[in-house]
């Protein structure tokens, strides 16, 4: 049976049936699922959830659907312990959450699946999102499993690799001259006036759900227990914010314990509202046009700021911005020590968690978990310069010359 039993506002309480709202009518509010925690108590266990398929569905019981998932194949991606990253920063538990491993190739694929999962329960023929890239292309490819139409909307400047990532599941792009935060204003009106889902619109509460998937997956995979510190990538915040709310769910139902695991949001340099408003000591975000090549978390003006930032204070655990020549050196550094090939956010998780640790706030002996959040591939001509070949005749003599010049 489904456990949620509506929406509720974030600030003044108010709640709504589970329909396709974003904010509460009272007073302009995010509003999110609200469930029955103690009849999901009397349900929920280690060995119900372990019975489950090995994808993020293994959750279903702890998330706002009730009939038959869209699902893809996402989730129960690797927590690799990583040893060599380990070393080289000097952390002896540190691990990675590699979410570069779901089908469409970014972490998104678990927001979309529970989006359009709802979706369909609420009666939309067709989906829609603002997206950087990695959104528009799971929400199409979900929408090519669910048999729905689909529009995606992007920046015009988008990498040609997410393009075509996107373009593959034939849906609707639209691909629009300005920034990310014009694309998402555009998509806010022409959610007015048609009658769509949009997934990081009207069933952005059912989106968020998705995430917390993560939260959830890390703590069984740390065999049942809360990490005691966690780095992740943030754009508008919302995936920073649910990672949280997955493990605060997990000590509710009494899965795992008390949960004292320090939360370190990470952001690009030339898009950083978050970080810039947690060192000022301000709860208050303030937009910033993004100036960053890390496209996929350039969001000036994040939706979840403010509830980052209080998962940040809440949890002991802070905020760390970094260059983007930085976030390149964390790609190449996590690529050449765990074989892992991130976008440039991951590269953003790495060089914080580099800056973290040199500052003595992540220990050596504290269990951390690192979250790479989408795959490189799609993005790779950031990164061109590594390609750097030994040019050589087809015989022995050529290759030996140049082999004896490189080393």
């Amino acid at each position: 049976m489904p456990f949620a039993t509506s929406l509720r506002c974030r600030k003044c309480g108010q709640e709504y049936s589970l329909q396709s709202i974003k904010v509460c009518d009272f007073c302009l509010s995010p509003v999110e699922v609200n469930y029955d925690y103690k009849a999901m108590a009397k349900v929920v266990s280690r060995e119900r959830v372990a019975d489950g398929p090995f994808t993020m569905w293994r959750y279903r019981d702890m998330l706002p659907i009730q009939g038959e998932e869209v699902d893809i194949g996402t989730g129960f991606t690797p927590l690799l312990k990583a040893d060599n990253l380990g070393r080289e920063l000097g952390l002896d538990r540190l691990y990675i959450k590699n979410d570069c491993l779901n089908p469409t190739y970014s972490f998104k694929d678990r927001a979309v699946s529970v989006a359009v999962t709802k979706a369909r329960e609420l009666g939309f023929d067709t989906i829609a999102c603002a997206s950087t890239g990695n959104l528009a292309a799971s929400v199409a490819a979900h929408a090519s499993k669910a048999k729905v139409d689909a529009y995606v909307f992007v920046p015009a400047s988008v990498e040609p690799g997410k393009l075509v990532g996107v373009a593959i599941y034939n849906p609707k792009l639209v691909t629009v001259d300005g920034s990310y935060d014009d694309v998402n204003k555009l998509c806010a009106e022409i959610a007015q006036k048609y009658h769509w889902g949009f997934i990081n619109i009207n069933l952005r509460p059912y989106y968020a759900e998705g995430s917390k998937t993560l939260g959830f997956e890390v703590a069984e995979q740390l065999e049942w227990q809360s990490p005691d510190c966690v780095v992740a990538p943030a754009a508008s915040g919302l995936l920073f914010t649910r990672i949280w709310k997955g493990l605060q769910e997990l000590s509710m139902l009494k899965l795992i314990g008390p949960v004292n695991t320090h939360m370190y949001v990470t952001q690009a340099a030339g898009s950083s509202p978050i970080v810039h408003a947690f060192e000022a000591g301000s709860l208050h975000v303030h937009p910033v046009i993004p100036n960053t090549m890390v496209t996929s978390i350039a969001i000036g003006n994040p939706a979840d700021g403010y509830y980052a930032l209080m998962v940040a204070r809440q949890s002991g655990g802070g905020a760390q911005d970094v260059t983007d020549e930085k976030a390149i050196e964390g790609m190449q550094l996590l690529a050449q020590t765990e074989g892992i090939f991130a976008e440039a956010a991951g590269g953003v998780a790495i060089a914080g968690l580099k800056k973290l640790v040199d500052a003595g706030v992540i220990k050596r002996d504290q269990l951390t978990v690192v979250f790479i959040t989408g795959a490189g591939p799609r993005t790779q001509e950031i990164v061109a310069n590594v390609v750097r070949p030994l040019k050589i005749q087809p015989n022995l003599e050529s290759f030996s010359e140049a082999l004896s010049i490189s080393a």
